[in-house]
């Protein structure tokens, strides 16, 4: 099983990024899968959810800016990000808990002018 989170980059605040999670090995079409991020010298923290029914959930900082989705077919959960702020600077992660815990390798996104 590996997932592998892409997509990440440098943008200025107020711009915008897509990342992708990718998954091989495990169907993620039956899972929930979550975003988290890391940002430098903090914990780790939850970002947002997207379920198996496709009900999404976000960390309040994010709501309005933040959308997760996912297609199926293409066994890929993604995670736009809009209006992005210097505070959202972090490695982004991805994971799926389906008869065991998976993680993304993480992917780097920071703000900054």
């Amino acid at each position: 099983v590996q997932l592998q989170a892409y997509g990440g980059g440098l943008v200025q605040p107020g711009g915008s990024l897509r990342l992708s999670c990718a998954a091989s090995g495990i169907s993620f079409s039956g899972n929930n899968v979550d975003w988290y991020r890391q940002a430098p010298g903090k914990q780790r923290e939850w970002v947002a959810t997207i379920t198996r029914g496709k009900n999404t959930n976000y960390v309040d900082s994010v709501k309005g800016r933040f959308t997760i989705s996912r297609d199926n077919a293409k066994n890929t959960v993604y995670l736009q990000m809009n209006n992005l702020k210097p505070e959202d600077t972090a490695v982004y992660y991805c994971r799926t808990i389906a008869a065991g815990d998976y993680w993304g390798q993480g992917t780097l996104v920071t703000v900054s002018s």
